[in-house]
Parts: C-alpha cells; sequence; structure tokens
C-alpha cells in the first residue's frame, strides 16, 4: 500500500503514545524535504522522521542515521528557533486524509506561552510541512514555498493565511456508523475497490483491494466484515511487508491479497525503516549524482560508437589483401587495361585464374590504377597496429566507465562525492569548485560483513576503496573476490582458509554489489591476494590476477539480508 490516509490514523495512534508531552531537543533538516525531529520522553531519545519527498513522503519513527549539512536550511533554522526546547502537547489527524498536525506549546523570545502547530501534508509531489502559529493561523515558514503561479486556491508562503486543501465529500471509514455503512454498501451498483475509494476517505488501492477481497470472501454480512478488517488493524497490528506480482508492498497486517509475505515488524516504523531505506536511498543518490550518471552514460555511449568504428576498421584491415592482389593483377595485365576504363575483368591466378571485377579510376593510368590498390593496402596494413591500440585503450576505459555506473547504482549518498573526485582526477569532469576551500571530510569506509563461520568480510563500493582494501588493507593471503569479467566491488575475506559457506556468501555479496546484481548464476572468481596485481599506471580499481577459481552464485535479496552487516 502506499502511506494513505488508513496507515495515516494508525501511524497517529502510535506516534501519539511515544510522543506527546515530550520535549523536541533537535531539528535537523538532511535533505531538501526532510526533517529530523529528535524528541526526549520517557527517559529516551526517539527521531521522528517527517518527510515531504514527492515519491516517499510519510510520517515516522526512524533508527537510520542521516548525515546532516554543514550549514542548516533555512527551514531549519526557523523550526529551531519556535521549536527547540517546546513540548509536543498532541498529535491529530484531519479526517481520515493524509493530514497530520503536530501541536506544540512554547515560549516565545519575551517569555510567554503561545502554540505552534507544525502541519504535514502528505500529497505526493505536493508534499509540504507548514509551520503556523496556531492562535492566528498564519504561516511561519514551509518546507516548499508555493506561490499564486503554482496554486490559485491557497498561498503557502510566510505571513499568508493558512488555509486547508480542499476535501473531499466523503464517509470517514473509522467513524461511519453501522446504518450509514450499510445504506453506503449497498448502493454501490458494483463492489469495486474504486467504488470504495469514491465513498470513503483515505483508502489506497492495495487497501481497497484487500477490502473488496474479504468483503466478497466472507460469509458474514458486509458491515461485520468490515468492522471486522478495521478492528483487526486496530487492536492486532502486526505490519508486514509482503508481495504482490513480484513487487514489495507494505501494510498494518498481514493482507490476504499479498502473494507472500516476507516480514512482520513490531511496529508501522520499524516497517517503513525496513521498506524505505535501500529506496530513499537510492532515490538520493540519483538526486545527488544525477549529472555524474548522465555524464558517464553519455561516455559510455560514445566509447560503445567508437569500439564499433575501431572494429570495422580491423575488419577493413583484414580484408586489405584484395587489394594487393588487384593491384599485382593490373601490374601483370597492364597491356590489357584500356587507359579510361571504369573496370576491368581479369584472371585471378590467386583463385585458379577465376575472373575478377577490378573498378579504376578513369582519370588515372593504368599504372596509376595500380599503384593506387597497393597504397591502399599498406595504408590499411600501417593501421592495424594503430587500430587494436586504440580498440584496447577504448575497451579499457568502457570497462572503468562501467564499473563507475554500477557503482552509482550501489552508492549512498556519502559515497558520491569520492567518486565525483574519482572522475575530476581521471579528468572525466571538471572540477567547479576548485576555487572554494574543499571540505574535509571522513571517506566512507567500505561495507562490513559477518559471515555465518564468523569470518569478517569486507565489500568496497567505489574504485578508491576497492584499491585500499585490496592493494593497502588485505593481507596477502586473505580472499579476494570479483565478478569474472563483470564491473563490481572488490571483496575481501579476512581468512586464508574459509569454509565453502563463508566463499558462498562472499561470492554472493561480490555479485550483488556488482553490475550483474539482478541477475542469476553470476561468475566470481576468487583467489588470495598476493595473486592480484594492479598495473603501473591502471585507472582506479583495475587489477589483474591469476591462479583464480570460480563459482557461480545467484543474488537474491533474502539470501543478501541473511549475512550479517556491522
Amino acid at each position: 500500500m502506499s502511506f494513505d490516509g488508513i496507515l495515516t490514523h494508525l501511524m497517529v495512534n502510535e506516534l501519539s503514545d511515544t510522543l506527546t508531552n515530550g520535549r523536541l531537543s533537535k531539528v535537523h533538516q538532511p535533505y531538501d524535504n526532510e526533517l529530523m525531529l529528535v524528541f526526549r520522553n520517557h527517559s529516551k531519545n526517539h527521531t521522528l522522521l517527517l518527510s515531504a519527498n514527492p515519491n516517499y513522503a510519510r510520517i515516522q519513527l526512524t533508527n537510520i542515521k542521516y548525515k546532516n549539512p554543514t550549514t542548516p536550511p533555512n527551514f531549519c533554522m526557523t523550526l529551531r528557533k519556535y521549536l527547540e526546547g517546546s513540548i509536543l502537547q498532541e498529535i491529530k489527524q484531519t479526517n481520515n486524509d493524509r493530514i497530520i498536525s503536530f501541536s506544540f506549546e512554547s515560549r516565545n523570545d519575551l517569555g510567554d506561552l503561545e502554540s505552534i502547530v507544525l502541519i504535514v501534508e502528505l500529497m505526493g509531489r505536493h508534499s509540504n510541512i507548514i509551520l503556523l502559529n496556531k492562535d492566528t493561523q498564519k504561516i511561519i515558514d514551509t518546507i516548499k514555498h508555493v506561490g499564486i503561479s503554482q496554486n490559485s486556491y491557497r498561498l503557502l508562503l510566510p505571513g499568508a493565511d493558512y488555509i486547508n486543501p480542499p476535501l473531499k465529500n466523503t464517509q470517514n471509514p473509522w467513524t461511519v456508523n453501522n446504518e450509514e455503512l450499510f445504506k453506503e454498501l449497498n448502493s454501490m451498483a458494483d463492489l469495486t475497490p474504486q467504488a470504495i475509494q469514491q465513498q470513503f476517505e483515505g483508502f489506497s488501492k492495495d487497501t481497497a483491494n484487500e477490502l473488496v477481497y474479504r468483503l466478497i470472501k466472507s460469509d458474514t454480512d458486509k458491515v461485520t466484515t468490515w468492522k471486522n478488517f478495521f478492528n483487526e488493524m486496530t487492536n492486532h497490528l502486526n505490519p508486514t511487508i509482503g508481495l504482490v506480482n513480484q513487487k514489495e508492498r507494505f501494510a498494518p497486517i498481514p493482507y490476504q491479497t499479498f502473494d507472500e509475505n516476507l516480514s512482520q515488524f513490531d511496529t508501522l516504523s520499524d516497517m517503513l525503516d525496513a521498506f524505505y531505506e535501500g529506496k530513499v536511498e537510492k532515490d538520493r543518490v540519483k538526486q545527488q549524482a544525477g549529472e555524474l550518471i548522465k555524464k558517464v552514460t553519455n561516455d559510455i555511449n560514445k566509447l560503445k560508437k567508437k569500439t564499433k568504428i575501431l572494429e570495422k576498421q580491423l575488419v577493413d584491415a583484414d580484408n586489405a589483401e584484395i587489394y594487393r592482389v588487384k593491384g599485382e593483377l593490373l601490374t601483370t595485365f597492364l597491356h590489357e587495361v584500356k587507359r579510361g576504363a571504369t573496370s576491368v575483368e581479369l584472371p585471378n591466378y590467386y583463385d585458379n585464374d577465376e575472373p575478377i571485377k577490378i573498378s579504376l579510376n578513369e582519370a588515372l593510368t593504368p599504372n596509376q590504377n595500380a599503384q593506387k590498390y597497393f597504397q591502399r593496402y599498406q595504408k590499411l596494413k600501417n593501421g592495424v597496429a594503430v587500430v587494436k591500440e586504440q580498440l584496447n585503450i577504448t575497451k579499457y576505459e568502457l570497462l572503468y566507465l562501467e564499473s563507475v555506473l554500477a557503482q552509482l547504482d550501489i552508492a549512498s549518498p556519502s559515497d558520491v562525492q569520492l567518486i565525483r573526485d574519482e572522475l575530476i582526477a581521471e579528468k572525466y569532469i571538471k572540477n567547479k569548485t576548485k576555487d572554494k576551500k574543499k571540505q574535509k571530510n571522513k571517506p566512507p569506509k567500505p561495507l562490513q560483513f559477518v559471515s555465518s563461520d564468523g569470518d569478517t568480510i569486507f565489500v568496497g563500493k567505489n574504485n578508491i576503496q576497492n584499491d585500499q582494501l585490496t592493494l593497502k588493507t588485505a593481507n596477502k593471503n586473505d580472499i579476494w573476490l570479483h565478478t569474472k569479467d563483470i564491473p563490481g566491488s572488490h571483496v575481501i575475506i579476512k581468512n586464508s582458509n574459509p569454509s565453502d559457506q563463508t566463499l558462498l556468501e562472499a561470492a554472493l555479496l561480490a555479485a550483488y554489489y556488482s553490475k550483474y546484481r539482478l541477475s542469476a548464476s553470476v561468475p566470481v572468481d576468487y583467489v588470495a591476494v598476493k595473486h592480484v596485481k594492479k598495473p603501473n599506471g591502471a585507472k582506479p580499481g583495475f587489477v589483474i590476477y591469476d591462479n583464480q577459481k570460480t563459482l557461480f552464485v545467484t543474488p537474491e535479496i533474502n539470501e543478501i539480508k541473511k549475512i550479517k552487516e556491522c
């Protein structure tokens, strides 16, 4: 399901139990459309995530660590001014819509109590977070400013009056009485998910599908089935991630319309952490690395075209012998070639005197035509070595850029700058910030896992990490793994004689963190580090090796999740 009004209702209950009467101690804005509010309540810290991300708008508690920018955005500074140190009085949902109000009581600069409301509107690309004065209903600031040119119904700008989004004239499924419910359900010409969504507020497609399935399947009357469905979500919450047509979905209870239940969680927030973590990370990387991905992809396409041209030149060079033959035949039979002719047919003594047609330039003498064929032959033969060298360079460069693209696909936001620096150093992109002071941050460390047998497994996520891991960190007898002839991560097992199970788990990681992460039967080479060498002048991440053995693995996500990450 999406984050609909039904889930919003349940999430408000979950957050209210944990956060109400808590003190807001910290405010962070790690990304343009996301806030992290740290509350102190019940002698514990709780981090509330408020997201107005167009694709992943939601509210939840989170345990995921986020890196905050060096300079807080303006909206973050405004929230700190008005809300830090204040007490959360109430969390309230507007009807069964995806509009949530967080009411705070705080003291202003004069020490007087004032009521401030933080409103979160979860509406896809129109999602927003709004700070306003409760008494005056004046907007203090918003995470996204919306002017009259973008929305003629209401302004979302500092100083404007706050107006609720237009509400649909539909029933609240949580509060509708039995009589009205009976009337609504029996007035539907067809009991379909679309009919449920039109008559009742806050239903996503998945939840509407589930309810209709239960209403049709149940032996009891429709009103009882309806009430049982909402009672199960209220009193027997069991957050679940399942599969529908091979796509992951989440729900507050196990849906009977799921093809398969993958995981169940203690809280809705835990479920959303598990569901969104990888997806949101990937989305952020696309936002931060969009320019890099575009540039690398364009360069790869250019290199592929260049490879085809060079390969064609090699094929032409292989056919160069025919030009020598034609030159020799013209020289031998000069007396039979008429000046001004456009072609001549001569017996080819290299092929049992089979006739061969030779094109001629009518402006040249027969001897000059023969010399032209010899010159073309010599030019092609002399160019073979150059073309082969250019082809090797092009293929090497293509392999490197494909490895960078594969790394961007698995990168976390903190990895993007390191990959950007690498591309600047390799002169693929220009350094736009060379006049500015370079921020000195600790480079992200390689991923670290522990195998079933307790061995440590390291996985590099970019070429700089790969070089560091293989050439400096690893011992010569540690085991090195890499997908065979496929761009991917360097993987190190910190054991010279790992078990078959550890080798399998490391190979799964090598396949998963590669270009072929979604493929079956991926070949993974493994060998002791002492057999891995880096050629002089080679690009970052490029190595050669020998004495390897090969495993074939299929990196299924469920198997990857079983490998414990440190």
